[in-house]
Parts: structure tokens; sequence; C-alpha cells
């Protein structure tokens, strides 16, 4: 079995378009979240949303690709090349068809689905532009970003709703790790805040009312009721451990374990006593072949919804048992809001520069405690950490769990 590791990544984010910006922002607690502006939202109830600010995709992409691209394709290839910059791999040093993307979007390009049905309903089906169908579907992400580097190897898309990158991460390490690849981009995609997306989520309940941005995303907390939307992408770039040696990569980190699994229970709703979560958690350690104890940190899937976060302090006690007490857990949502299919690239990357520094991030908002939500969730600030090892959770709409753990990279 090879062993995987990273030596790039790249966000594009509620908090800033660099992986740099992205992460002194968390580190500081500053508030991704506000009152939406790329529409009137008044009629859906639902006041604030995580957008991305000072989106300029003009040094990846020209004013043609531009329009030929929905937004969340967009975010991903912008994403996608800070990761490969950073590195340091170059088209003419490398074998194309040993270099693969795997990347996760839940949705796909939502706004121009949304556009072009009111397009072909006030002007007519002929009007709909050719270029609908490869701007709409999923899988754009992943083949845009082959396309723009040449990559010939496995190129796929994960939709398993807010777990898509999570399990887009999980399998590229395993693409790795069993051989079918050298180099692998993955990560997550989405850009959903549009009339639809923000309808049909507050249409579920799911949606935090609030026009109070300090008490809209509020994981854990007992006064805790829907999550904000967010938008953007997180990207990795995964390499084999020769691979990267050989030609001098600077590596921030490894991939060790990945757990995936299903509650095979509900649409919409976790198990409540954790066990699918819990089990996924289980399988990614195992795969690390490590004992729970060996987890110096977590980044929680941490919704901000009543079920999700109860479910979550759950099936981290079936895990850790007393010693859940101990780890520091944040939820980057508190300040992005939820990112849906790109939520588990943003967190790895929290993860990855958590395990690099030795620190880890607020989770922002927390006031109220909740006797079900009792764990150690960082909320006064910044922690400084002593992590070897770390886990991102992500959990999505119909039972989809995914869990990767990561090591601190010290050469050895």
């Amino acid at each position: 079995m090879k062993r995987v590791v990273i030596t790039g990544m790249g966000a594009v984010t509620p908090l800033g378009n660099t992986v740099k910006e992205y992460w002194q922002n968390l580190v500081n607690g500053k508030l991704g979240i506000a009152k939406i502006t790329k529409f009137d939202s008044e009629d859906t109830g639902v006041a604030l949303a995580g957008e991305v600010k000072d989106f300029d995709p003009s040094e990846v992409l020209d004013r043609k690709e531009q329009k030929r691209m929905d937004l969340f394709s967009q975010y991903g290839l912008v994403a996608a090349m800070e990761a490969w910059n950073m590195s340091g791999l170059t088209q003419e040093t490398i074998d194309p068809k040993r270099f693969g993307v795997i990347v996760g979007s839940g949705i796909g390009g939502m706004t121009t689905l949304q556009d072009q049905v009111r397009v072909m309903d006030k002007k007519g089906a002929k009007r709909v532009t050719p270029f609908f169908v490869p701007m709409v579907i999923a899988n754009m992400a992943s083949g845009n970003i082959s396309i723009k580097l040449g990559a010939k190897g496995p190129s796929q898309t994960i939709v398993t709703a807010c777990a898509s990158a999570t399990n887009a991460i999980g399998e590229a390490f395993r693409t790795i790790k069993y051989g079918l690849a050298d180099m692998m981009i993955t990560g997550g995609t989405e850009a959903t805040i549009c009339e639809i997306g923000i309808a049909g989520f507050a249409a579920l309940s799911a949606l935090n009312t609030t026009e109070d941005p300090t008490r809209a995303s509020i994981p854990f907390d007992k006064e805790r009721h829907g999550f904000v939307m967010g938008e953007g992408a997180g990207m990795l770039m995964l390499e084999e451990l020769e691979h990267a040696q050989k030609r001098g990569a600077t590596i921030l980190g490894e991939i060790v374990g990945y757990g995936s699994n299903c509650d095979a229970s509900h649409m919409t709703a976790p198990l409540k006593d954790g066990s699918g979560a819990a089990d996924a958690i289980e399988l990614a350690l195992a795969e690390a072949s490590i004992d729970a104890s060996a987890v110096g940190y977590v980044n929680a899937h941490g919704t901000s919804t009543p079920a999700n976060d109860a479910a979550e302090t759950a099936a981290l006690k079936r895990v850790f048992g007393e010693r859940a007490y101990d780890i520091p857990i944040s939820s980057t949502k508190s300040m992005t809001g939820h990112l849906l299919g790109a939520a588990g690239g943003i967190e790895a990357i929290a993860c990855v520069k958590t395990l690099q520094e030795g620190v880890a991030h607020p989770t922002v908002g927390y006031q109220v405690e909740d006797p079900e939500c009792d764990l150690d969730y960082v909320t006064a600030g910044s922690r400084p950490v002593q992590a070897d090892y770390a886990i991102s959770n992500s959990f999505g709409f119909g039972g989809h769990n995914g869990v990767i753990c990561m090591k601190k990279w010290e050469e050895n």
C-alpha cells in the first residue's frame, strides 16, 4: 500500500479566497456570515448567508470561459489551481495518465438551472443557452479541472449531499493508496446561494431565520435552530509519498484513514444515538491503524441544527468514551456557514493547518449550554493544541457519513 500526503491546498470561502486569508480569519474568529446580497431574500424568510466576497476568477479563466461555467465550477477551478500552484507540480514534469481528479458537489449548477428555467419560461425553449447542460451537471467541476490541468487519470464526482467533499477526499486517498494514480486533486465545491437554493432548504425548515449574524450559525448552542447556507470550494493536492519526496515537495500533512457508511434510516435526520457516524469514525481510525486515544483534534460537522449536533456529540462519546470530554472540537461552520458539498473540503484544510500550527480555531457564537452537547467545542477563542492526528466529520442527507483521519507530517 502507498502512503498519501498533501502537497497543496486551495480555498474559496466566505472568509477569504486563498488558504492564507481563510485560515487567518478562522483563527481570529472572524464571522463570514452576513445579509444576503445576491438577491432579495425577504420572501424566503431567510436573511443571512455565508457568501463568497470579492471573487475574481480572471487569473484562471478568461471572460468567455467564465460565461460557460456555472459559479460552482469557477469556485472549484480557482481553488484547484491554488492547490496545484502550491504543490510546485508542473504539467511538463508529470505523467498525465497518473494524475486524476475527484471532486464532490451536492447539487452542481443550481444558479444556472434556476436562471435558464426563467429564460425558457419568459422567452421560450429556443432561448436556453447551448451551454446549459455542461454548466449544470455536477461532474463538470471535476471535468473542467481535468481539462485545465491535462489530468488524464480518474476524473470523477462524488454526490453524497453534505458529505460529498469528504467522500471525494477519501476516494482520492484510496485511489493513490492502491496504486491507481500518483497525484489527485480532490475536495468539494458548491454555489447554491440563490432563490431556489434558499427557498428549498427554508421549506424543509432547515435554515436559521434570525437577522442577527452573531446568533445564526451557533453549533452546539442550546438555542441553535437551523444552519446558514454557505458557498465556496476547498481543494487538496494529494500525492503518493515517494512521488512527492523524489521531487523535493513541501509536505503539508498525510491522510491515513477514511470511513464511509450510511445510517440507512431517514432521508434527512441522523440516527439519534449517533451510531452510524460513530461507525464511520471507527472505520477511519481502523484504516489509520490507530487507537481512538491517538486523536488530538476533531473538526466537527457541527451544522447548528438541533438533530445533527446532538447526534454528532453522541457519536463522539460512543467512539472516545470519557476521553471525548478532553478532545478539542471546532465547527468551522460557525464562521462560514454550511458549504453543503464543499464543507468537507474547507474543513480538511482547517485540520491540516491545525496539525501544522498547533492551533484549533474557535467555534464562535456559542453562548447557551446544552446538556445534550457538553463536550469541549473550543468556544473561547483559538487555542493551542498538541495533536498528531485529527479527524474531519461530514454527514449528509440520505444518511451518508464520511470521515477522514489526517496525521501531522513529520520526517521519519
